[in-house]
């Protein structure tokens, strides 16, 4: 494990030295962007805004109390949607689907030698082929993530009222009440936090990827299964560290 995190450091290390020219690394990381960024919004769009119905449903079907007012609802689902939801959840869909595809496609290009290539014409092929990733994803995430957020709350919104639950100004009441914006802030953080494990993690194993077709299906199963528990990891020392 230690070894495997030594070379993980030599790994990123790598990516700074001998850089390609701003503009190629640029346009490269556009490229990702699109790929991590864009290519991922529906799915983030599909299972934010059903998140954010089934808990607040489930949130109305256990608040029972009269004592209670029906805005809590609101305010339970925006404080569990900005804290946790929206970047834990959505980070992790996208280790399922950014991170394979990273894997993968590194994997891919290992074992057909065009990684050897670019390396033979003299061209830093970690700068040139993880880094414009790396930065895409810290880009993209947090992007995501505030649609993640805007979807899920209004799903909520959608579920509550739909159902009957509760009135459409006892849920927006709630939404509003003890707003405290350095959530957001935190939210974000979490996302840039990540989006680098996501995409550095992924990275590593489709580089390193020895072997076959067979060894780039279990790289991109363990750029996933990795890539979730450094998220979890990470979601749990960034809470006890800046809330």
């Amino acid at each position: 494990m230690v070894k495997t995190f030594g070379e993980f450091l030599i790994f990123m290390q790598s990516m700074l030295v001998r850089k390609e020219r701003l503009g190629t690394l640029w346009q490269r990381t556009l490229d990702e962007a699109i790929l991590i960024g864009i290519d991922s919004v529906f799915i983030v769009a599909i299972v934010s805004a059903f998140i954010g119905a089934v808990t607040c449903v489930q949130i109305a079907y256990n608040l029972v109390n009269p004592l209670i007012p029906k805005s809590t609802i609101g305010f339970m689902v925006r404080e569990m949607t900005i804290l946790e939801l929206a970047p834990t959840i959505t980070s992790i869909v996208l280790a399922g689907k950014v991170g394979s595809s990273i894997a993968g496609g590194l994997g891919t290009m290992r074992i057909t030698e065009q990684v050897d290539a670019l390396e033979v014409m003299g061209i830093n092929s970690a700068s040139y082929l993880v880094l414009p990733k790396i930065v895409a994803a810290m880009l993209m995430f947090p992007l995501l993530v505030v649609l993640a957020m805007v979807l899920s709350i209004t799903g909520g919104y959608l579920a509550g009222t739909l159902s009957g639950a509760m009135s459409a100004q006892e849920y927006v009441e709630g939404i509003r009440t003890d707003f405290v914006p350095y959530n957001i802030v935190f939210a974000l953080i979490k996302s840039v936090v990540f989006a680098f494990l996501v995409s550095a993690i992924s990275s590593y194993k489709g580089y390193y990827t020895k072997g076959g077709a067979l060894e780039v299906g279990a790289a991109s199963t363990g750029a996933v299964t990795n890539s979730i528990i450094a998220i979890l990891l990470a979601d749990y020392v960034l809470a006890a560290v800046l809330l």
